[in-house]
């Protein structure tokens, strides 16, 4: 039966509430030492902006904090997997399980509960409030610390190419047919790349096709005579697929609006690998709470009193941190196109879930 593999009612929960306090201890500690650390670079940068205070101090905080909790919670599984179980060992508790009968997978059972509750947790969390924390931090700092936009969306410093010509904006704003560009530049450019015309607006609107300029100013090079214009169309191939591409930040957008993203974007012929890698991770980074107790019990296993099990808690602390290396350096290879998407977020999972299996089935089964 299923319920066999887990030990009495009794010692599941026992086991599964000593680990679920560690993890949030050890969470609450990591965060807490790398926000501070984190604020002593960002507080001077956020008060010397005129107007700010204290609150946009916390305000930063409150934006970060989520990110950190995100990115340590995997970490502090397995630092808490590795004390739960080293403490359990040095206190003879492993062993009186095993001599009741128990295996280690049984032992380990709650661990792998607790584990997968902590991902689903890990996973709502992510798309429910890192994302939102991430999208608007982004802008806030893309406008180093001054009053945070109100399209959490927006882009700053943006650029796109008609042929020869460029049209730079300041801020892009608002979806598909609504995008406004504000500070515009245009330059009109012969085919040798020099500049025939400068045109700058406040505003710019999408025109299907091309962008619309109200109250502008035209300079002409050559002549160097400067003109007032009421409205003019300029940047006539640029379109809404190119200013879509310029928006696509994967750690601010949940998988339904990512999964938009990506269609849009192979609709319109462009690359959408690293894309669609960072979305499939959206599920595998959360689901690597439930590898960690499994990489970890190399420190719960063993003789406690032969001296090792402080080298067994480092080498559970290797594996651990060895799938972390893994993990991202195959996103960075998915991203350069050396691994297909799904492979490069789901291999090292199952890499590392054969690794942790068979050296638990090896030394203690």
């Amino acid at each position: 039966m299923l319920l066999d593999f887990f030990p009495s009612r009794t010692l599941t929960i026992y086991l599964a509430k000593m680990f679920a306090v560690r993890i949030v201890a050890v969470l609450g500690m990591l965060v807490m030492v790398l926000l501070m650390l984190d604020l002593l670079g960002k507080t001077g940068d956020i008060l010397a902006v005129e107007g700010n205070t204290n609150a946009e101090v916390w305000l930063y905080a409150s934006l970060r904090a989520p990110q950190l909790v995100s990115r340590f919670l995997p970490y502090s599984v397995l630092l808490a997997t590795i004390i739960t179980l080293a403490g359990m060992n040095q206190n003879s508790e492993v062993i009186s399980m095993k001599a009741a009968g128990m295996s280690a997978h049984q032992i380990l059972a709650p661990l792998l509960l607790i584990g997968l509750v902590v991902a689903a947790i890990s996973f709502a969390f992510n798309e429910r409030i890192v994302t939102r924390a991430t999208a608007t931090l982004s802008a806030w700092e893309n406008v180093e610390f001054a009053a945070v936009p109100e399209d959490r969306g927006a882009r700053t410093n943006v650029y796109f190419n008609d042929g020869t010509d460029v049209l730079l904006g300041g801020t892009l704003s608002g979806r598909g047919d609504q995008s406004v560009l504000t500070d515009v530049t245009f330059y009109d450019r012969d085919d040798g790349g020099m500049i025939k015309r400068q045109i700058t607006a406040d505003r710019a609107t999408f025109a299907s096709p091309g962008w619309r300029l109200e109250n502008a100013d035209s300079f002409d090079v050559a002549t160097a005579n400067s003109e007032r214009l009421d409205s003019i169309v300029v940047a006539e191939g640029v379109e809404i697929a190119q200013v879509e591409l310029r928006r696509v930040d994967a750690d601010a957008q949940p998988l339904g609006e990512l999964s938009q993203s990506i269609d849009a974007l192979r609709g319109a012929d462009r690359r959408t690998g690293e894309l669609e890698a960072k979305w499939w991770h959206k599920i595998s980074g959360p689901l690597s709470a439930v590898l960690m107790p499994l990489l970890g019990a190399v420190a719960g296993f063993g003789l406690a009193r032969s001296g090792k099990l402080f080298q067994r808690a480092i080498i559970g602390m290797a594996l651990g941190f060895a799938y972390f290396v893994v993990d991202n350096a195959a996103l960075a290879m998915g991203s350069f196109g050396g691994y297909p998407p799904l492979l490069a977020a789901w291999a090292p999972f199952f890499l590392f879930l054969l690794v942790g299996e068979t050296v638990l089935v090896r030394t203690e089964e």
